[in-house]
């Protein structure tokens, strides 16, 4: 039977699929990892070379992967992939972040829901159960993922070690003296009863009542407190100050006649009107004095005429008053001079808040007089401290009034918590001002005010006993560290500076950010600001699931903390678990243990039921996992978690490093932002969007969400849709018919044998291999400095453009048609080959299954070998690729053949033709221009390159170049499509082009 000609051609032949199936793939190649020990084999090849240690934050194991997770862990895969093909070895420990209000938070809600009450110590093993089947199904779900790391070796913050540890770290704390009691004003979640950290803030709007109300003024010395204060006199412009000091001034005292006399605060949380204890004015503003009938207000004087317009348009002022409210003139008073002043409190009786000096009032807004109330706000309290005021916060952690004597009536049992955005106590507070006239305006504002992370309810602060670490209290330098600075100073001399050297948390902690690299850059800035502004510390938390604070009260609930009893209760910890804390008695925890002198006997002591802020938990990390762990070192090479980390586990990991180590836990940190939708917001259920890794990972596989993070610049937040998804799987088929369409035109090479040395390949193969350097170069430097999208981009340009579109798109002639063994097919299955494994090579830490899988079709022709690809070294430029002389030859002609591809694109539309091939294409020129005589030169290859039948040069001295495509001559080769002047006899092949019967004859070894 005769040969069909379409059979002589050299075709491609593969049998890597054409179709992915990375949802039915993936899972048999997790499979085949795990069972050729792929994680443990990755390092052993770099055993006894530098580490890279990345330092895993811990994730909360109260749910499925989101998909912002997975974009964390897969960021941190695909840089570790790429350190361990650069020779480093890569040990990733994964971590678990088990405690704390999240779990418990869901673990009670399914126990209200199943009506079951459980004391602490059967709600601490409910969590621990809960968490556990996270941990496993998270596990799971980053190992779909691609994620390869040491599971085995895994550390959880509620393994017995790990908790030992962060008391051990709580010890260090309290033995620099940072630790201490005090009832102070924190941000309280009332559906969770607990205090909060900063990091378990969130900002959202909230609709809240502005108001006005009216403190009456007390115009009598006896209510005056004790200071000294200025008398009247009038100055050259008119305005009456009070300057000459007399004792116990008071400047409305003897004024009856001109009214009654009131400051006027503003406030948006009208339920903290019980709490007031003062009013806070600007020692260097003005105030002024504003007439309203027989009632006076007083007022910053930058704000009165706003304050005039509103209780003329919109306020509970009279009718019949509103419209001869103005100014009294040449009444002027100093902020300072008001100091002491007494006003009554709006509806407390026998309660009276004076007035009190404060930097922190301004004229953004409100009146210029700051309602004030020690046991609700921080600034408050300072204020409170200055002036020996009440801390006092009448709300249960429950948050309702409470009955102490105090509280009206009718507010005992009111609750402060705002639900469907109403507030039961500020609606009562509001009525009562209101019945007491004391009440000027009241309108609706939108603002962002902190919610709680969990509950997502506002939250309010409240003055409650806490522990704290006191940021401004001074710690020890690190003596090594100080001592590599110094050394050429004398023991002596360094022994002496060391112990007079005294600086706060707060510097050291600075001091160590500038010793950090930070990706982007503005992070330094950022955790700047965070360390900057932070207020102590609130760590305790009233919570079951966590690491006990291990202080000890008495009769009279005074506090016992010690540094050496702490790491007493570590040691019995580290084997029996922080459940010991919640099953033994303090006499039985403190068997064996020295108590410090000063302390009352352990039967008289009772243990405190406050746990750790679960901050302290995760920011215990670096010294549970990297200093225990062999393989690692501290501190490590690189955190990398979303971007606020600033305000949680990065600033967190900084306080216990420097109190524990003396320095920052990590050489660089680098911040991603967060998976949003289309819109740019935030994704949440209410969109409808999926929110689970694995929601995209079963309909799109591991790789294509891996190729989705690797395509954006992480650095800022990545947008996720269906559109965008569409795309990338768009690229990503590209992709993989660029690996499938080179790996099948080398079915037929063997390297040993047939591969042409590159100084002696044709010069398209020469052009692409010099591409190929340029990728190499571009491309590790774009994954040196961790900007993968830059290496897709690169990556993406070179396969669709450089290879699809251009060299693959020329080659096809050659490859099909030409004698197996030609010189020109032999020189480009060389630089497809050299091209191939380096691809794929430089898209491995990316696309982890796609290359392992077509690396095994490369090297055995077979789906799984156990010389993956992941054991290979990093792609290097080389050298010999580089050839910039045969690049811009080659570039010249592509320029030539855009003009060409016009041309044809008209015949085209014309309909003349309907393939390339089916044109001839003339040139005109002067041979004495350098691109027509470089044209004339590598005429030979111009009908190849412009993927037309034939190419003529016209000669013409002074012709400009010019090109013209026409409808080829001749008869068309039946084998090549090419047009020809005639065919020829090949035999049992029929009549083909001169070209084909040679090809034909070097193929089957004929002599036609």
């Amino acid at each position: 039977m005769a040969v069909e000609l379409k059979d002589t051609l050299n075709l491609p032949v593969t049998n890597f699929p054409m179709r992915a199936n990375l949802t039915g793939r993936e899972p048999g190649r997790i499979d085949h990892w795990e069972k050729i020990g792929l994680y443990a084999r990755i390092q052993e090849i770099n055993a006894g070379k530098p580490a890279y240690v990345l330092h895993d934050g811990p994730p909360f194991t109260n749910g499925d992967v989101h998909i912002g997770t997975a974009l964390n862990k897969l960021l941190k895969d695909i840089i570790l992939r790429y350190k361990t093909m650069r020779g480093l070895r890569t040990p990733f420990v994964p971590g678990w972040d088990c405690h704390g209000l999240p779990i418990e938070h869901k673990v009670m809600k399914d126990l209200q829901a199943q009506k079951k009450e459980l004391d602490a110590l059967e709600i601490r093993k409910a969590c621990a159960d809960f968490s556990e089947s996270y941990m496993n199904k998270q596990r799971r779900q980053f190992r779909r993922l691609g994620v390869l790391a040491d599971w085995a070796a895994e550390y959880k913050t509620m393994a017995p070690g790990y908790e030992a540890d962060i008391l051990r770290t709580f010890a260090a704390i309290v033995e620099q003296n940072l630790v201490y009691r005090s009832k102070k004003p924190v941000y309280w979640s009332i559906p969770c009863a607990t205090a909060l950290a900063e990091a378990e803030i969130e900002y959202k709007e909230k609709k809240s009542p502005s108001i006005w109300v009216a403190f009456e003024v007390v115009p009598h010395p006896e209510h005056m407190l004790d200071r000294v204060t200025t008398k009247q006199c009038t100055s050259e412009d008119g305005k009456t100050y009070f300057e000459e000091r007399i004792l116990n001034g008071n400047p409305f005292i003897g004024r009856s006649n001109d009214g009654k006399f009131f400051f006027v605060i503003w406030t948006t949380t009208p339920w903290t009107l019980p709490a007031n204890r003062a009013i806070a004015v600007h020692p260097k503003l003005e105030y002024v004095e504003v007439r309203c009938g027989q009632k006076v207000f007083i007022v910053a004087d930058e704000l009165a005429d706003q304050f005039i317009e509103v209780l003329r348009k919109d306020s509970y002022v009279p009718d019949n008053y509103k419209n001869r409210i103005s100014r009294i003139p040449g009444k002027y008073h100093r902020g300072k001079d008001l100091e002491g002043v007494q006003t009554a409190h709006p509806f407390l009786n026998r309660q009276y808040s004076p007035v009190v000096l404060a930097e922190y009032v301004t004229t953004d807004a409100g009146t210029g007089c700051v309602h004030t109330a020690p046991g609700h706000g921080l600034e408050d309290y300072q204020t409170g401290l200055k002036y020996d005021l009440d801390i006092y916060s009448p709300v249960n952690d429950q948050g309702v009034y409470v009955d102490d004597g105090q509280m009206p009536e009718n507010l005992v049992g009111v609750s402060v918590l705002e639900t469907d955005g109403k507030c039961p106590a500020n609606i009562a507070v509001l009525e009562m001002l209101k019945k007491r006239d004391s009440l000027l305006k009241l309108e609706f504002i939108h603002h962002q005010y902190p919610h709680c992370w969990r509950s997502k309810t506002p939250v309010i602060f409240r003055a409650v006993s806490q522990w704290f670490v006191g940021l401004e209290r001074d710690i020890s330098p690190n003596k090594k560290l100080m001592r590599d600075k110094m050394k050429d100073l004398s023991d002596a001399d360094f022994e002496a500076i060391y112990k007079a050297t005294k600086y706060s948390a707060r510097l050291a902690a600075l001091d160590a950010i500038g010793t950090v690299k930070w990706t982007p850059e503005w992070g330094e800035n950022r955790i700047r600001a965070a360390v900057e502004n932070r207020p102590d510390w609130c760590i305790s938390r009233q919570r079951s699931w966590g690491v006990p604070i291990p202080a000890f009260y008495d009769a009279e609930n005074n506090a016992y903390l010690d540094a050496g009893v702490i790491k007493a209760v570590a040691e019995k910890v580290q084997t029996a678990g922080t459940n010991l804390w919640f099953e033994k008695s303090s006499e039985e925890i403190l068997n064996g243990v020295a108590l410090p002198a000063g302390w009352p006997t352990a039967d008289k002591l009772k243990k405190g039921s406050d746990t750790l802020d679960v901050w302290i938990d995760s920011g215990t990390s670096h010294i549970a996992c990297l200093t225990r762990n062999p393989e690692l070192h501290w501190p490590a090479d690189l955190y990398l978690e979303g971007s606020d980390q600033h305000r949680g586990w990065f600033q967190s990991s900084l306080w216990t490093g420097i109190v524990a180590k003396g320095a920052a836990p990590y050489k660089h940190v680098i911040t991603h932002g967060f998976v949003v939708n289309e819109k740019r917001q935030k994704i949440s259920k209410s969109d409808g969007k999926p929110q689970t890794a694995d929601d995209y990972v079963n309909k799109y596989g591991a790789d294509i969400v891996r190729l989705w993070i690797a395509s954006e610049n992480y650095q800022n937040d990545i947008p996720l849709s269906d559109a965008i998804f569409d795309s990338i799987s768009n690229q990503y088929r590209s992709v993989r018919n660029t690996f499938r369409y080179q790996l099948s035109n080398l079915y037929d090479f063997d390297a040993k044998k047939d591969a042409v040395p590159v100084a002696d390949m044709t010069l398209i193969d020469k052009w692409a291999l010099h591409k190929l350097h340029a990728l190499v170069v571009d491309v590790t430097a774009a994954f040196d400095s961790f900007e993968f999208h830059k290496a897709h981009a690169l990556l993406a340009a070179f396969t669709t453009n450089t290879l699809s579109a251009t060299y693959h798109n020329i080659l096809k002639d050659r490859l099909y048609t030409l004698a197996p063994a030609a010189r020109e097919r032999r020189s480009s299955q060389t630089a497809i080959r050299i091209i191939y494994a380096t691809l794929l090579r430089l898209f491995a830490p990316v696309l982890p299954f796609t290359t392992d899988e077509s690396w095994g079709y490369f090297n055995a022709d077979a789906e799984y070998i156990e010389d993956s690809i992941h054991l290979q070294k990093w792609p290097e430029a080389d050298a010999s690729w580089k050839n910039d002389a045969a690049a811009s030859e080659f570039e010249t002609l592509l320029s030539v053949l855009d003009k060409v591809n016009v041309g044809l694109e008209a015949l085209r539309q014309s309909k003349t033709i309907g393939q390339s091939l089916d044109a001839q294409v003339l040139v005109f020129g002067d041979p004495a221009e350098p691109e027509y005589a470089l044209l004339m030169r590598n005429e030979d290859i111009l009908a190849e390159t412009f993927i037309v039948s034939d190419v003529r040069l016209i000669h013409g001295a002074g012709t400009e170049l010019r090109v013209e495509t026409l409808k080829a001559e001749g008869v068309r080769c039946p084998r090549s499509w090419r047009w020809v002047p005639q065919l020829v006899n090949a035999g049992e092949f029929g009549m083909v082009s001169p070209r084909c019967r040679d090809a034909l004859a070097a193929k089957y070894s004929r002599t036609f």
